[in-house]
Order: C-alpha cells, then structure tokens, then sequence
C-alpha cells in the first residue's frame, strides 16, 4: 500500500480528491490537510509515501512546501492554473494534474506513484560488485551512483544523512543510519563525532577539539571518539 496525504484548501476540491484515493486500490489516506502547515505536522507524525497537494493556498503554497521539506515524499500536484506546471516538475513532481480532472486521470497518477516506488524499491545504499570505490544511494526516489574517494564527509540529521562529495556543492540527502554507513565506509574514513564520519585524505588542519576541512568546515571531535582520532593522529605524526 502507497501512504498518502491529500492536502487542499477548498473544502470540496479536498472531498474530492479523497474520494478518487478511496477508489485506487493500492493507496491508502493517511490524512486530509486543508493547509501546507497542516500538512507539515502530519509528515512529522506519520511515514508517508506520497502526497496529492494542491499548488495555489494561503500562507504557504505546494511549490514551497516541497522545496522546504528535506526529503520530501512523491508529490503530484493539483491546480487550477496551468502556468504552474513547469515549475512543478522542476521540483521533481511525479504528475501534475490540472482541475477539474476525472478519475481516469486521477487513476493514472496514482499509477505513475505505484511505478516510481517501484524503482526506488531498491536498497538504499548497494555496492557495485566489480568496482570497490562505488557505491549506490538512494536520494529523492532515485538511485544514484557515488565514488567513496569523493566523499568528504558524512553528517546525521535525525534519520537522514547528508552525503558531502567533492564533486559537487550541495549534499546528497539519504534515509540511513550512521551505523550502516560507517560499515559500508573503508578504513580511510572514521567517525570522529556521533553526528560526523570523515574522509581522513580530507583533512587540512586539526585544531583543539576541531577537524579543519576547508576554509568553511569545521567538525567537532566528541569525547567518545577523541582516543581513537588521537591514535591515528600519532601514527601519522611526524615531528617532537
């Protein structure tokens, strides 16, 4: 079963929708919102797979929602205003319905959902069998392959972690423990914090209590791994 939200200010466009979810087999409502805030608070109480959001509503609109949500679920979007649909899928929506729309074409999103959860079905972090430097992540309801030499440094945010390559400047975000990481990582990397695991080629300077990345990047080291990052520091160390 697909767990979906349908988030709409219009009292009868929210009946609606509701209805046409009850009619798909496959999916099942965990919510009705009638705001994006609403709809926030739900996300933080229950697993969701995928959202119907309507795009034009006060305070917040569906747009921004998702832009703002760190992993967001799949989206298929509704509105009245067609001019939206570019920026729709811009933010990676999985349809965008244009009301009033009939169940037939309500059904065939609800399908596209089915097929996408399909493919990201896979787990979330796989190792290529003939090559040891990659890695395969699952980010946004996608896979997508990654080298373990890019990888600068990792960073637990609640249950999610933030993936910091080289190669590029924004982080890939990934439903992973801490844990199942540091035992997919080689022994060049070392968790020196319970929120940070480090690529030891990375490191510039270290500093006190600090690991020095870059002119930007300053990682605490914490108390439970301080011996441990003391240790390679003194086989490493060259000097008095």
């Amino acid at each position: 079963m697909i767990r979906v939200l349908a988030i709409d200010d219009e009292p009868l466009a929210l009946q609606q929708l509701v209805a046409y979810i009850r009619k798909v087999p496959f999916l099942e409502l965990k919510g009705e919102c009638m705001s994006a805030l609403e709809a926030m608070e739900m996300l933080n109480k229950e697993p969701i797979d995928a959202i119907f959001c309507d795009i034009n509503m006060p305070d917040l609109n569906g747009l921004d929602f998702v832009k703002s949500l760190p992993v967001p679920p799949l989206v298929v979007f509704t509105t009245a205003y067609s001019e939206y649909a570019v920026e729709g899928f811009q933010v990676n929506a999985v349809d965008y319905l244009l009301k009033p729309f009939g169940l037939q074409d309500f059904t065939r999103a609800a399908n596209r959902l089915k097929e996408r959860l399909t493919v990201s079905s896979a787990p979330l972090v796989t190792e290529e069998k003939n090559d040891d430097d990659t890695l395969f992540i699952k980010t946004e309801y996608k896979v997508v392959k990654i080298s373990i030499s890019d990888i600068r440094y990792v960073e637990a945010m609640s249950e999610y972690l933030k993936i910091y390559l080289a190669s590029q400047p924004k982080p890939i975000i990934t439903l992973l423990s801490m844990k199942k990481m540091e035992e997919r990582l080689p022994k060049d990397f070392m968790r020196i914090h319970r929120s940070y695991i480090i690529n030891l080629k990375e490191i510039q300077e270290v500093n006190k209590n600090r690991v020095i990345m870059d002119s930007d990047t300053y990682l605490p080291i914490g108390d439970n791994y301080r011996e441990t990052f003391n240790d390679y520091l003194n086989q490493k160390f060259l000097g008095r």
